[in-house]
């Protein structure tokens, strides 16, 4: 049996440190209480969406934030109460009357999500809480941030939606050049003014993801969404003292011993050296092990560097490793679907049933595999 761990001590000190660099915090604009927003879509980060929810919650996170309809339905029926925020903007009937029924904060971020959110407000005979989208060069949800003086006359028409936040998406805060990140910041804080200027009434601004929380403390306004950082999985030199969580657990189910010049695993790109003992796990790709999100974010001449280390990882037979007793052990060839062979010669005091443990990103481990919070 395969499970997920979650040590609940490092998490909190993730959370610990969240907490205090929002509280030194030198941004602009904090004159409302400045928010966390703990966002856990992705079933929570791979942490489970209902487990991470509570944990935040109860270590101080007040505001939730999820990506689908789904997840905010079933925060909701698992008894989650508090605010419980929708980042995806929707113009879609259905979708909107379930969240408005479920007291979930709307995000509005074009024409349609607009009228449609108020018009239900208006047949449900109250006031939904929105959250306004500005689109500053991320290219998904939210209004134009050029096109102010149209958003203006449709957030005026609003008769039944109170904007209690507005936020922006970040497209590079991980890259090492800030002046994209930096361009859309001031797009965002320009639009906010020109919006309160015109009496319109914007609550609490957030534009910060994880990455640029921990990079850029001035633009931390009064919210900030924190989802990756608690997880201590970050696509920054961490130095912040963050600690990575979730291990995968699992077992050695069979232990065999293979000739010198064997083949392991699919595409015959590894034979032994030697008469090699092997330990056979029940995990692999389709588990999440060795698989990453960090090629899809980069630009091209990134991808290329990225495909570089990969293939002389690849012919330096730079090897995978699996911790077993308190020792690490070599991954022998490729990965499969669900299995992968564990190189342990010499060591005869591995068992079969042996404790096997994984370093592993939790986004990519498949949902219906156990999460354990241990002590």
């Amino acid at each position: 049996m395969k499970s997920l761990l979650i040590n609940q001590k490092d998490l909190k000190h993730n959370i610990e440190i969240i907490k205090e660099l929002a509280k030194d915090n030198t941004s602009v604009g904090t004159s409302i209480e400045f928010k966390l927003v703990g966002v856990v879509k992705g079933n929570g980060y791979g942490l489970g969406l209902v487990e991470f929810a509570r944990f935040l919650k109860d270590n101080g996170v007040p505001i939730l934030a999820v990506s689908t309809v789904e997840e905010a339905v079933e925060l909701r029926e698992a008894g989650i109460d508090g605010v419980v925020l929708m980042l995806s903007s929707t113009a879609v009937d259905k979708e909107i009357k379930t969240l408005i029924e479920h007291n979930i904060t709307v995000t509005i971020g074009s024409d349609e999500s607009a009228r449609k959110v108020n018009e239900w407000a208006k047949k449900l005979n109250i006031t939904v809480r929105a959250n306004l989208a500005i689109d500053t060069g991320f290219g998904r949800y939210g209004f134009l941030y050029q096109d102010t003086d149209h958003m203006i006359s449709v957030l005026k028409s609003l008769t039944n939606v109170h904007i209690v936040s507005t936020f922006s998406h970040f497209s590079m805060s991980f890259a090492k050049k800030e002046k994209w990140t930096r361009i859309q910041f001031k797009r965002f804080v320009d639009t906010v003014s020109i919006l309160q200027e015109n009496y319109i009434k914007t609550g609490h601004l957030h534009i910060c993801n994880s990455s640029a929380f921990l990079r850029f403390p001035y633009m931390h306004l009064n919210a900030a969404r924190i989802g990756s950082a608690f997880l201590g999985r970050i696509l920054l030199p961490n130095e912040w003292g963050l600690k990575k969580i979730g291990v995968l657990h699992t077992n050695i189910t069979e232990i065999k011993t293979l000739p010198r010049g064997f083949n392991v695993g699919y595409s015959n790109t590894f034979k032994t050296k030697r008469d090699s003992k092997v330990a056979i796990i029940p995990v692999g790709y389709h588990d999440g092990f060795n698989v990453h999100n960090n090629h899809d974010v980069y630009r091209f001449r990134d991808k290329l560097r990225y495909i570089y280390h990969d293939a002389k990882d690849f012919f330096t037979n730079k090897q995978l490793k699996v911790t077993i007793q308190d020792k690490k052990y070599t991954v022998m060839g490729k990965i499969g679907m669900y299995h992968m062979a564990i190189d342990i010669t010499g060591h005869d005091e591995i068992q079969i049933n042996d404790d096997v443990y994984l370093d592993i990103n939790p986004l990519y481990v498949d949902s219906k595999i156990k999460r354990e919070y241990i002590e």
